[in-house]
Parts: structure tokens; C-alpha cells; sequence
């Protein structure tokens, strides 16, 4: 079954761009009281073209808002110990309100040691071990960013979520893990959840399985970074579908381009709103960091 047009595009682009403006407002009117600029600090270690064009990102974004902000750049050389090193230099320094580092990092560093060693009040990216335990008790906290840019894009949208059937794709510590705690709990908390009935499948899902719960989905959300993983089949008719996957693939002519979980031209006439790849999810994970700079910000000036 298919509709007879197709899906509302959630457009991650202008919605990130109008939530950054509304952003520069109230940057701007906190500053007219006396506030400093919000600063933040992007640790980016070695040389992957990735993390860089992302990292110059973040930063456009924070020039754009109204927030200082600098990028460290360190050798893929570097050891753990010197790491850690760098971020407690910036934990202390009561100049500096967020601290990002940008992962993955090389091997040789554990990235859970020094997402822990990022400063709790200054960990704009939401992966320090206690604000992951207070977000799953349902306490204010910095909600990771990609998870946040989900929740923000549902919101926008005017999407239901009370009594909904969500499924998640995707069991990563960052992004399917916390998004599916907010999604299911319960909205009378101090973090107030979506009140939705929560499934979760990943990568290992038989297909067979993930065809039997996937169609039952009133917002399907794919995480996975498995190209097509969701077919137009699986898209209930009506759903709202979020591709938060983002993987570069090589095409015939040599070229490259990104795209997502979702094969978005089937799906896109199944579903009720989809967002595409890129342009959907990704623009909004950016603003959605220039809230928690923000946010960390005015807790710090208090």
C-alpha cells in the first residue's frame, strides 16, 4: 500500500537554520545583561577528512549563533595521558563552558576514558558516564546531540508520540541507547518523556524479524550506518521515518556521495514524513550543539 503522494520532507537544513536564529536572540539578550559570549572548546586529534569537515561545522555554526569557539588541533600521535592532559587544562579553565572531543579517536585511545574525563557541567556532547545515568532516571541533563536533533525534528513537526509505536534501529551508547529511553518513558519527569511504545532492533536483527516489527512502526528511526537496511516494505503507511545513518559510498562514475539506512525514493512514498540524506538529521545534530553550549553556559554562570 502506498500513498497517493509523497512523504512531507522534514527539511533538517531550514529548521536547524530558524533554530539558530532563534538561538542568536537569546544569546544576545543573556549577553545584555553583563554575560560573556558562550564559549566552546572542539579537541580534533589527527587528520580524518571527516572529522575535520564536521568540526568546521560546528564552528560556522558557533560563529553564526553568537558563541566563541575554538578548534585544538593534536597529532594522531598523541598519547591518552596527554589527552587527558589537555582536557583538564580546559575543565579548569572557568573561561571555557563546553568541551567537545571530536570522535572516533585513534585506536590507541580509549574514547569512553576520555569522554569521562570531560568535565560533567562542560560536556556538551552528553557522553560522560553520569549525564547518560541521569538521563536514563529521566533527570536534567545534556542529552546527546544527534538524540536531541531527533527529539527536536519530532517536536517541530507536531509529530504524536503518546501511545505511538517507535522503532529504533540502531543500540549505539550514544545515539539508539538514550534516544529510546526519552521515546518510551513517561512525560511527567523531570525530563519529560514521549510516552511512545518503544521497540528496538539493530544491524544483527534477522531481516525476518526486522520485516515483522518494522510495518508496525508509527516512527521508524534507523541508526545503523547499513546502506538501504530499510526498505520501502518496511515503512508503515502514514510514518514518520528518520534516517539519523550517514555513510559515504563510491558510485559508477568514481564519484561519491552520502546517503543513509533508508531507501529514501521508495520510502518517500510510503511514508507520512521522511528526512532526507543528507540535509535531515545532521544540521540539526550542529544546533542542537550550540543548545547544549548554551545550556552549559548559563548553568556555569550561576
Amino acid at each position: 500500500m502506498m500513498n497517493n503522494k509523497s512523504a512531507t520532507l522534514i527539511d533538517g537544513k531550514r529548521i536547524s537554520d530558524e533554530y539558530k536564529k532563534g538561538l542568536k536572540v537569546e544569546i544576545e539578550q543573556w549577553m545584555s545583561k553583563g554575560n560573556r559570549a558562550p564559549c566552546l572548546k572542539a579537541i580534533l586529534v589527527g587528520e580524518d577528512p571527516a572529522s575535520r569537515t564536521y568540526v568546521t561545522k560546528k564552528m560556522e555554526a558557533s560563529a553564526m549563533v553568537g558563541i566563541d569557539s575554538e578548534t585544538i588541533n593534536l597529532p594522531s600521535s598523541i598519547s591518552q595521558e596527554e589527552l587527558m592532559e589537555k582536557i583538564v587544562v580546559l575543565n579548569q579553565d572557568k573561561q571555557v563552558d563546553g568541551i567537545l572531543v571530536q570522535l572516533p579517536l585513534p585506536k590507541h585511545i580509549d574514547e569512553r576514558t576520555i569522554c569521562n574525563t570531560v568535565d560533567v557541567d562542560k560536556d556538551v556532547d552528553g557522553f560522560h558516564i553520569t549525564n547518560i545515568g541521569k538521563l536514563a532516571l529521566n533527570m536534567d541533563t545534556f542529552i546527546p546531540c544527534t538524540v536531541l536533533a531527533v527529539l527536536e525534528l519530532i517536536k517541530c513537526c507536531n509529530i504524536e508520540t503518546k501511545g505511538k509505536t517507535a522503532l529504533i534501529c540502531g543500540r549505539s551508547k550514544n545515539i539508539g541507547l538514550p534516544l529510546s529511553m526519552i521515546l518510551h518513558s513517561d512525560y511527567r519527569n523531570e525530563l519529560p518523556g514521549l510516552e511512545a511504545t518503544t521497540i528496538m532492533c539493530h544491524r544483527n536483527t534477522p531481516a525476518s524479524e526486522l520485516m515483522r516489527y518494522a510495518p508496525t512502526a508509527d516512527i521508524l528511526i534507523s541508526a545503523t550506518g547499513v546502506v538501504g537496511l530499510i526498505k520501502p516494505e518496511m515503512v508503515k503507511p502514514g510514518a514518520v521515518v528518520i534516517d539519523v545513518g550517514l555513510t559515504r559510498v563510491q558510485m559508477a562514475d568514481g564519484k561519491t556521495k552520502l546517503v543513509g539506512d533508508v531507501e529514501f525514493e521508495g520510502a518517500s512514498k510510503v511514508a507520512g514524513y521522511i528526512t532526507p540524506v543528507p540535509g535531515g538529521v545532521g544540521p540539526m545534530t550542529v544546533a542542537m550543539l550550540m543548545k547544549n553550549t548554551f545550556k552549559a553556559a548559563k548553568h556555569l554562570a550561576q
